[in-house]
């Protein structure tokens, strides 16, 4: 995967004598000319290169930076290209008539081309040498524990190199000369395929816990090892996501778990116990073995999904958390029936209320997917009952389709017999011709009768005109 980085690493490490980064930052800074890099302007975004240009023409330095650069040394196709500049955020507006200013924490310029939005941030600063500047926006404030709650402090590039989170990711590139600037030593880090964080790890995951999130996403992602010292302080420091709003927990787990590598990004939250502040709920229920239901579940899940997402199939978040909070919601209902008496149907509805409500004060999942998962779960009670023409009315369903595929992955994780037949008949029917459709109702004479409840007649009110009928609502 890396022997293209590789030999030009080793041809342009050999020639400018940079020593290879180990727990100390490279102080040197490598410069990599244009005929021995691979970055070509025609891989760029032709917003991006806009960006660059106007903000070189206007007398700025600006240099396209972070995970696009790391891309296209690797061979890789960007998902988004990102800018960085002395230009400050109101400067950008001044240059700019398409961009806005966004972020509290962190003010960055988002100069949008229609559907592509260029994210450009300002050089950021060291905080032990800030200065208070007039306007306390331009700022840094510290929570007690650490976290930054403002980081408006701005700097030089080299400064900027030093405060950005992993070395893979501190590589610039510059479209006035077309060369590539390594201030950390990522270069070499890229060559070993080494996850490392710039800095004292600790103090930065204080600094904004997240981080940890990150060192393991891209570990999973670009298959790479995590340095000790950098892996070493993320158990201890896991709990510390707990302090991180949930909203934006919310945002880092479909980056997570929905960018295509999301079954090897949850081995990596297991091992370093980052799953537990994400999903309390799920981790509560996890074996030694590691072979449960539910584990084998998650498992599957994301490997479907990754496996969608490879071969450019649309993924829903509302189908993967009920696939993954599906067993929880199962074992809590079968719970809340056997301690309160009450009917299985009304136990499940007040299991996924307490199930949701949980999941939600960790992630703060919007109230669209939760009730989409809401649909999903109900429908697996429902897909059962296919005499007459409830088979036709549950595919009219919008979610019958999630429902169908939760359905089949539970009968491959369960390994049960009725879930196999019932899936396998539910995958003929969807197919089949109406006629062939009615064959299958009439066959169903085999399978047990479905539980029919004894109705009271229902009272008409005058004036109402026909009486409501809810037998599937």
């Amino acid at each position: 995967m890396f022997t293209r980085v590789a030999n030009f690493c080793r041809k342009v490490l050999s020639r400018d004598e940079v020593v290879p980064a180990g727990i100390e930052e490279v102080r040197q800074m490598t410069v990599i000319p244009r005929d021995r890099h691979n970055i070509s302007r025609k891989d760029i975004s032709e917003n991006a290169l806009k960006v660059l240009y106007r903000l070189n023409k206007a007398g700025f330095e600006a240099y396209l930076v972070g995970g696009g650069v790391r891309d296209l040394l690797l061979g890789k196709k960007p998902k988004d290209f990102d800018v960085t500049t002395n230009a400050t955020p109101e400067q950008m507006r001044k240059l700019f008539r398409n961009c806005r200013l966004v972020g509290r924490r962190f003010r960055l310029a988002h100069v949008m081309f229609g559907p592509e939005i260029i994210e450009v941030a300002t050089f950021r600063g060291h905080h032990e040498a800030e200065q208070q500047p007039v306007d306390d926006r331009n700022s840094s404030q510290r929570g007690q524990n650490g976290m930054l709650l403002r980081d408006n402090i701005f700097g030089s590039i080299e400064d900027d190199a030093q405060r950005r989170d992993l070395t893979i990711n501190s590589l610039y590139y510059s479209v006035a000369d077309f060369t590539v600037r390594d201030y950390v030593g990522g270069l070499n880090d890229l060559q070993q395929g080494i996850i490392r964080m710039i800095g004292d790890p600790e103090t930065r995951y204080r600094e904004d816990p997240v981080r940890m999130l990150r060192v393991a996403r891209f570990a999973a992602k670009l298959n790479m090892s995590i340095a000790a010292e950098t892996g070493e302080p993320i158990p201890r420091l896991a709990t510390l996501l707990h302090d991180i709003p949930p909203a934006r927990l919310f945002e880092e787990s479909l980056k997570l778990l929905q960018a295509g590598y999301g079954e090897a990004t949850y081995r990596k939250l297991c091992e370093y116990q980052l799953f537990q502040p994400l999903f309390p709920i799920i981790t509560r229920y996890f074996t030694e073995q590691g072979d449960s239901n539910m584990e084998r579940m998650i498992q599957l899940v994301l490997k479907n999904t990754d496996t969608r997402i490879h071969t450019q199939m649309r993924v829903n978040p509302a189908f993967l958390f009920a696939a993954m909070f599906w067993y929880p919601q199962l074992e809590a209902a079968q719970k809340i029936a056997q301690e309160s008496g009450l009917a299985y149907y009304d136990a499940f509805a007040l299991a996924m209320n307490d199930v949701l409500d949980e999941a939600c004060r960790s992630l703060a999942i919007p109230k669209r997917i939760t009730s989409l998962v809401r649909d999903i779960w109900t429908l697996q009670l429902r897909l059962s009952r296919r005499h007459g023409k409830r088979a036709w009315k549950l595919m009219e369903h919008p979610k019958f389709r999630a429902a169908y595929d939760l359905l089949a992955l539970r009968a491959e994780v369960e390994n049960n017999h009725e879930l196999q037949r019932l899936t396998t008949w539910w995958g003929e029917f969807q197919v089949s011709a109406p006629p062939q459709q009615k064959t299958m109702l009439n066959t169903l004479g085999d399978d047990p009768a479905p539980r029919r409840r004894t109705r009271r007649p229902r009272k008409r009110v005058p004036g109402s005109g026909r009486g409501y009928d809810n037998n599937n609502a």
